[in-house]
């Protein structure tokens, strides 16, 4: 149905969920992480309005004694540990997308064939286009290991640079987690940093008066704690899906190497010419 000023609804909800399926079928981290910062600002935004008193204050230092709300360090930690999660979740469906094309069968899985080069053509283009720079550690490894004994007819360098190029593949692997893990290290940093700064304005307020209310400095030092064991709880949140996301990422990479060792270069022949 159109709306008077002419806005087709049907087609920005075709839009909208053809956009989340490319989304979920192949994640793009620039975007993901756009996503995830909106989100966030959305959490903090709903917490903010179902939130009062205690709990508003240890989630969100709602209302802040330092900062003009919503800009508080607890608000900032969150839209971060959002950022995280997004970047987890892109991790987390490639690792998916590696592990399902062990599923594929690219190469004969039974006892009894060997390959020869004539039959290595074929598999070769069946993998083509399957893989780039970033994604595809199965039909990867196929493809140079075929490229490889093409070139030399040799067993032996088609393993040897199979194994430089999984190894190559795994530090590339490594490498892509380390936005997630600079996050789980600056969410708790984030937190020591509001708990600092709370001790030193209560110290500060104590000194500028010749009486001291030790209900306010309590209750500033307390809003620092908050801010601490806030920090703590998500970065272990974070930690602990970073452990089993790379596992499953890893998990695939090796099965792909093994994969590839077994039912390719395990049956490759050299014909006697």
């Amino acid at each position: 149905m159109n709306s008077k000023a002419g806005f087709n609804f049907d087609a920005a909800s075709e839009a909208a969920v053809a956009g989340f399926n490319t989304l979920w079928a192949k994640p793009k981290r620039a975007r993901t992480v756009l996503l995830s910062t909106a989100a966030g600002l959305v959490f903090v935004t709903f917490l903010s309005c179902i939130l009062s008193g205690r709990t508003a204050v240890l989630v969100l230092d709602m209302p802040s004694q330092h900062f003009i709300y919503p800009f508080t360090i607890q608000n900032l930690m969150h839209i971060i540990f959002f950022v995280g999660l997004g970047d987890l979740f892109v991790r987390w469906r490639i690792a998916t997308r590696e592990a399902k094309f062990l599923k594929v069968n690219y190469l004969p899985e039974d006892d009894q064939t060997v390959l020869i080069a004539s039959d290595l053509g074929p598999i070769r283009k069946r993998v083509a286009g399957e893989f780039d720079y970033e994604h595809g550690f199965l039909p990867s490894l196929i493809n140079i290991a075929i490229l490889q004994f093409q070139s030399s007819a040799s067993v032996e360098q088609a393993a040897g640079v199979m194994s430089q190029h999984l190894e190559l593949m795994s530090h590339r692997l490594d490498l892509r987690y380390g936005l997630v893990r600079f996050i789980a290290w600056v969410v708790p940093t984030l937190g020591f940093i509001g708990t600092v700064y709370s001790l030193g304005a209560s110290l500060a307020s104590a000194g500028t008066t010749d009486t001291l209310d030790l209900k306010i400095v309590a209750r500033t030092l307390g809003i620092g704690f908050d801010c601490t064991m806030v920090a703590l709880i998500e970065s272990a949140i974070l930690v602990f899906l970073l452990h089993l996301v790379q596992e499953k990422e890893e998990s695939a990479l090796n099965h792909a190497g093994d994969y590839t060792l077994r039912n390719l270069i395990n049956r490759l022949y050299t014909e006697e010419r």
